[in-house]
């Protein structure tokens, strides 16, 4: 297989360290599993995004190519070289769902999500909308910016969470109490979303966290049970790093959710994450989000896994799941200002 895999924050160059630094991190996970396979990859040259050559192997076979120009200039020159492509890019301003599109309407194997099923997961009221009816879904309201005014009585003081509808790693969520904390919340918004909506949600007071799965278009396998470390800027939320694993006495409930819920969208495949919230009060799990692409619990995951996750999300592509799921250990880690910190092994 003629392979081509890209990174959206690296192949374009995006100078902005709180995005590159996660996508970095995957890029050069999944470099490190194929290390062995004739693989090519994008990298910005201008300006110069440096890729870790550690723990790569020097005779490796991934072969960079060194990005001039603009990424949907290239593809549209070169993609038709590739047997397969599995790009990894955000959800926000539908830029995965683009892109897989495009590559797809080439003829090209995604290893990775339908374009159908990234559209919607990309779109969260579509996600929402899709599993509401069968699933621990938080209650979602779909808020259109000319109708603000509208949604003055909906406030009494208790917490409520605002969102990008196509948002990504915790962009522009905000907990809002009231009105005048909304409409605050609703302008900085405007900066990171360009759709004409956004999402207002019930607050739930848990523990936030992920599934980790793969799936082969029809079933899913769950491959970890994640926490992820929240924090609250003025308001603003904030992802910071997480554990893989993360144990917890809703762990069967919430794989069991979550892989329900990939099974029910169509077209999901390869690596997906599914984003929760525990309602220790409640003893409930809800849903927050899909994600069909690899999250950042992959740069983890793939160093305590009984098996290349590189390679197994080829497979599972190709309809091959992993027929045992060991973790060996545990792994902590941080997004730092230029990096994503790891903190090594240590025994469950």
């Amino acid at each position: 297989m003629n392979l081509l895999i890209f990174e959206f924050a690296t192949a374009i160059g995006l100078q902005n360290p709180i995005i590159t630094v996660e996508g970095k991190a995957i890029l050069e996970g999944l470099l490190e599993d194929l290390n062995y396979r004739s693989v090519d990859y994008l990298i910005s040259e201008n300006p110069p995004i440096k890729i870790s050559k550690k723990n790569i192997e020097s005779d490796r076979k991934c072969n960079p190519i060194n990005l001039k120009e603009d990424l949907l200039s290239w593809l549209d020159k070169n993609i038709r070289n590739y047997d397969a492509c599995l790009p990894v890019a955000p959800e926000e301003e539908f830029i995965l769902y683009h892109l897989t599109k495009k590559i797809e309407n080439e003829g090209i194997k995604i290893i990775g999500s339908s374009s159908d099923a990234v559209l919607t997961c990309s779109d969260k009221f579509k996600t929402y909308n899709s599993l509401k009816d069968s699933f621990p879904f938080i209650k979602t309201h779909k808020i259109f910016f000319s109708e603000l005014k509208n949604y003055k009585s909906i406030f009494n003081g208790e917490k409520m969470v605002v969102k990008p509808a196509d948002g990504v790693s915790c962009s522009g969520v905000h907990i809002v109490r009231s009105y005048a904390e909304f409409i605050k919340a609703s302008v900085k918004l405007k900066i990171v979303t360009k759709l004409p909506y956004f999402l207002l949600q019930n607050f739930i007071d848990g523990q936030s966290a992920s599934v980790s799965l793969l799936s082969n278009g029809k079933t899913a396998i769950p491959l970890s049970l994640n926490l992820q470390n929240i924090q609250l800027n003025d308001g603003e939320v904030c992802y910071t790093g997480g554990k893989v694993p993360f144990k917890h006495k809703l762990s069967s409930n919430a794989k069991k959710i979550s892989k329900d819920a990939v099974e029910t969208i169509d077209g999901l495949k390869g690596y997906v994450g599914v984003d929760l919230i525990f309602d220790d009060n409640a003893k409930e799990v809800h849903i927050l989000e899909v994600n069909p692409r690899l999250t950042t619990s992959f740069v983890a995951l793939r160093n305590i896994l009984n098996f290349n996750l590189g390679e197994a999300i080829i497979d599972a592509v190709e309809g091959k799941l992993p027929s045992e799921i060991m973790l060996d250990g545990s792994l902590t880690f941080s997004k730092e200002e230029d990096h994503l910190k790891i903190d090594y092994p240590t025994q469950l």
